[in-house]
């Protein structure tokens, strides 16, 4: 039974109904990491994504059961070990703990298994095994390839027909393949290169099989979705396709394949070749996980996401709006009953807004647009003296919603979040001045205020301030 959630499958290229292989769970896989270097926003920004969609589809009530791997063994991560001078796996074990010290602030959910590569040896072999007995595979002194022309469908996730390919494409020739586009299962070990027992001799497994060996063995041979960046449509994911296929008989391998956009940087495409990479750690460290997520969310999942140090400011001041929104102010009375039912209203229509939004494909800059009118009515109502009851299940609504998409407004990251309560203090205080009528020295206090980038605003039931 289909629900009313519409994704957009890669493979078919059109938004269609939402219908998992068994009802009520979600079976996710995505690409991970190689971690040869330290994360940047590009991983930054896939990673919340799928979190927000994991998070939307527990909301929805399905159980997420995600796995995401870690390809722990690759040329990248050889050639750095070796120039560093130390063993591939300590290499990868300090930048696997870095990527989950990053992941928890940027408040993502973990998955619930993380296979490495060189733990699943044994899982791919057999897969291997399996493709080279039913004709897909072949072995060529100990290398294995996967034989893409007994794969009829191949292309089909990338719309490209292998003639193309072979014309279009820089392939590296080797005459001891079949076919020029055949591609690597296995490979035999070179001279100060770690190594695995195999049937074929010592080697290593190529890339794309990873991936297909370590989805069957911990999501059940088929997923509901399939995701990663759109970098790997091709050839990953179309590689990913026509093993897996191939190996279990059934089609589809998955049933929705899931792309994020990429990053771009002032209008450039992210590249370390040419050093434009902004790494997770340099946003983090300055206490912007939130608005970085913000400023993802803020943007379609498919889209290519500009970064820009602008943009990211401006997330974090749109942060600080939805954190005053939801912060207690008891500096303004409240007048029993008033504002109630606007309130109310608010609530409902934002939760139609909300779910209508993320139920189109995960429209999150819909739902957050959404989010903000909220927060503008809550503030307005809470400056003019909302009932205290009615405006508090209206802010607890809005830190609901917020944290579906993985956003925390209860305990700001900002200076002026951290000193909430003093501010408030200095504001009762310059109420009081006010009461007094000493008006130099309120108007001091405001001032100095707005020199620390507080402003504030005299309401007919109080003031109120936020962040400039």
């Amino acid at each position: 039974m289909t629900s009313g959630l519409q994704i957009y499958d890669s493979l078919r290229r059109q938004k269609v109904p939402f219908d998992t292989i068994e009802p009520g769970q979600v079976r996710m896989y995505v690409c991970g990491v190689t971690p040869y270097a330290s994360a940047h926003v590009g991983h930054g920004m896939s990673v919340i994504v799928f979190d927000m969609i994991k998070r939307y589809l527990t909301e929805r009530g399905y159980t997420v059961k995600h796995a995401q791997n870690f390809t722990d063994i690759d040329d990248k991560i050889i050639n750095r070990a070796n120039a560093e001078g130390i063993k591939p796996d300590e290499l990868t074990e300090s930048l696997i703990a870095e990527w989950h010290r990053e992941m928890t602030v940027l408040n993502v959910l973990p998955a619930d298994v993380y296979p490495r590569a060189t733990l699943e040896i044994p899982n791919m072999i057999e897969m291997i095994e399996g493709l080279i007995a039913n004709g897909h595979a072949y072995e060529v002194e100990g290398d294995v390839y996967f034989r893409v022309r007994s794969f009829p469908e191949y292309g089909k996730l990338s719309h490209r027909n292998l003639d193309d390919l072979l014309s279009g494409a820089r392939i590296e020739v080797d005459e001891r393949k079949d076919d020029p586009l055949d591609f690597a299962l296995w490979k035999a070990a070179k001279p100060g290169e770690p190594w695995w027992e195999s049937p074929w001799g010592n080697g290593r497994p190529g890339w794309h099989i990873e991936c297909s060996a370590m989805c069957s063995h911990h999501l059940d041979g088929v997923v509901d979705i399939h995701g990663g960046g759109a970098d790997l449509v091709f050839p990953h994911h179309e590689n990913e396709i026509a093993q897996s296929e191939a190996y279990l008989g059934t089609a589809p391998f998955a049933r929705y394949w899931v792309h994020n956009g990429l990053v771009q940087l002032g209008g450039d495409k992210m590249s370390k070749s040419i050093g434009n990479i902004v790494l997770m750690r340099d946003i983090t460290s300055r206490g912007l996980a939130g608005a970085f997520r913000l400023m993802v969310l803020q943007s379609h999942y498919r889209a290519p996401l500009t970064y820009l140090e602008e943009s990211l400011q401006a997330a974090e001041n749109g942060l600080d709006r939805l954190r005053a929104a939801a912060r207690s102010d008891a500096s303004v009375a409240s007048k029993p009953g008033h504002l109630a039912e606007a309130l109310t209203e608010a609530v409902s229509e934002t939760t139609k807004r909300f779910c209508s939004a993320m139920d189109d494909d995960f429209d999150s800059p819909s739902a957050i647009a959404a989010l903000f009118d909220f927060a503008r009515t809550i503030n307005r109502a809470k400056g003019e003296g909302a009932d205290a009851e009615a405006l508090e299940t209206a802010q607890n609504w809005l830190i609901h919603f917020t944290g579906v998409l993985g956003l925390d407004i209860t305990e700001a990251e900002s200076s002026a979040g951290d000193a909430a309560p003093f501010i408030d203090l200095l504001v009762a205080l310059r109420t009081d001045l006010r009461a007094e009528k000493q008006w130099a020295l309120a108007d001091k206090l405001r001032n100095q205020l707005l020199e620390l980038g507080i402003t504030i605003e005299d309401k007919a039931t109080g003031s109120i301030w936020r962040k400039a």
